[in-house]
């Protein structure tokens, strides 16, 4: 196994991880991009206004935002990662996972999104 060390504290280790689903790994990835998403949005208009208006808390939330994006980025990379030590082939393009096959029965499953899933429950 790949010797990973996070920068950020996660729920679950690479080798927790390669133990999950391949579904509840691909729809964790799908959450994961989904709140980047938000969150670089989110990004950018704070940062209209922080350069307007250096409020404090303004320039608080930005940076704390950039390392939740960081961490969430990070924790995307560890599922990938188990998702290659499972030996399951992933092409994933922009922020929406394709189709993803698994090699012990050859089928397909799709990677599903659920915005009101709150990721991965140990």
């Amino acid at each position: 196994m790949n010797d990973l060390r996070p920068r950020y504290s996660h729920p679950f280790t690479l080798q927790e991880a390669v133990h999950f689903d391949v579904s509840t790994i691909t729809e964790e990835i799908s959450r994961l991009d989904n709140s980047l998403a938000h969150l670089r949005a989110t990004q950018t208009v704070l940062e209209e206004y922080k350069d307007d208006d250096p409020d404090v808390e303004l320039v608080k939330a930005y940076e704390e935002n950039k390392i939740v994006i960081e961490a969430q980025e990070e924790r995307i990379s560890i599922l990938q990662q188990a998702l290659s030590e499972k030996g399951v082939s992933s092409h994933y393009t922009g922020t929406s996972p394709s189709r993803i096959i698994q090699p012990e029965t050859g089928n397909h499953e799709a990677a599903r999104t659920n915005e009101e899933d709150e990721g991965i429950h140990l």
